[in-house]
């Protein structure tokens, strides 16, 4: 596996992408490279400047309610609440603050929502953050969820993003494909890597990775 190299925003010099060439396995599809967003998500100054990027996507009159985060988003998340109330952006809870929380997976590796959580859900209107979207089935997955559970998708934002759009739900993204023109995404069984006895290096996630020996 080689080195990982830098993709610095074109809008904001603090917010690094690290990519890690390679040939990892996800839950659902073989990628060429791995998205390294450990320091974006998890360090206070690049977490700040990622939620600032991602509510400059969301105008005045959308309407949030809850942000539900995925693949470990909760601290760009929390800023990402407050970005968008200072924004003016409009919540109809009551105490007109957003709620930030994450789906739990049962055995299934079903989305589901806690007794307690599931007000913060019904009736609401939920933007959906993750860290990458590639296949998009995770957003699918999350969209079926907060559907299952009463809320409504009235967006979704990702740090990296292959896509556009699932179902009619508009995905805003920092990176995109313009910046990692050749990134390939493959199901199992029609990976060109798999074909060519490429090895490979690692499991994946949006957690993280863990290297094959």
């Amino acid at each position: 596996m080689q080195p990982y190299k830098k993709l610095y925003s074109k809008r904001h010099n603090n917010v690094i992408l690290r990519v890690v060439p390679g040939h990892f396995v996800t839950p659902n599809s073989h990628i060429n490279y791995f998205f390294d967003m450990t320091a974006i998500m998890r360090r206070q100054s690049e977490a700040k400047a990622c939620a600032e990027l991602l509510s400059e996507y969301f105008s005045a009159s959308t309407v949030v309610d809850t942000i539900v985060c995925l693949d470990g988003m909760d601290v760009i998340g929390a800023y990402l609440a407050e970005e968008l109330t200072q924004a003016g952006i409009l919540s109809k809870n009551a105490h007109k603050t957003m709620y930030v929380v994450s789906p739990e997976y049962d055995m299934t590796g079903q989305m589901i929502f806690r007794e307690n959580l599931k007000m913060m859900i019904r009736d609401k209107n939920v933007l959906l953050i993750a860290a990458s979207t590639t296949t998009g089935h995770t957003i699918k997955r999350a969209i079926d969820c907060v559907d299952y559970y009463g809320g409504t998708v009235v967006g979704a934002a990702s740090i990296f993003s292959a896509v556009n759009k699932i179902f009619d739900v508009p995905i805003y993204s920092i990176f995109n494909l313009s910046d990692v023109p050749d990134y390939g995404t493959y199901k199992h069984e029609n990976c060109p890597m798999c074909k060519a006895r490429q090895k490979v290096d690692a499991i994946a996630n949006g957690f993280g990775y863990s290297v094959l020996p």
